[in-house]
């Protein structure tokens, strides 16, 4: 089947964008809004759930401060999901561009999740 990409960017008002990208490339990071228990080994992070789920993704793109392309463990090489920090220097704002690939039955419960997390993240850097 095939996927859908998709794009979510959620604001995150004036936090600055090194700050942003140390939650959105980091296990550190990760761990305070997207996973229970994130590793990185080389170029192979790994997520784990307070539920037993587990899923590894590899960094196939990364550009600091600036965006991380990752693709899921399985996933074909036309699919994957990144973050890229957008910010407004004019306006001093700061968003999160978020894009990803589900299946077109999927496709409401994939933004439904990523908003559920972003908010976490908003709620995490107290935005």
């Amino acid at each position: 089947m095939e996927k859908t990409k998709f794009q979510i960017e959620f604001d995150l008002k004036s936090i600055p964008p090194a700050l942003l990208w140390t939650y959105i490339s980091s296990p550190s990071g990760l761990k305070e809004w997207f996973a229970d228990e994130v590793t990185l080994h080389g170029k192979r992070f790994t997520f784990r759930w307070d539920d037993g789920a587990e899923q590894t993704a590899a960094i196939v793109a990364q550009r600091t401060e600036s965006s991380l392309r990752l693709r899921w463990h399985g996933d074909s090489l036309r699919h994957y999901f990144e973050f890229k920090i957008l910010s407004g220097e004019m306006t001093d704002s700061t968003s999160l561009l978020v894009t990803d690939f589900a299946l077109s039955s999927e496709l409401d419960d994939a933004r439904d999740l990523w908003i559920s997390q972003l908010e976490n993240l908003r709620i995490t850097l107290g935005c």
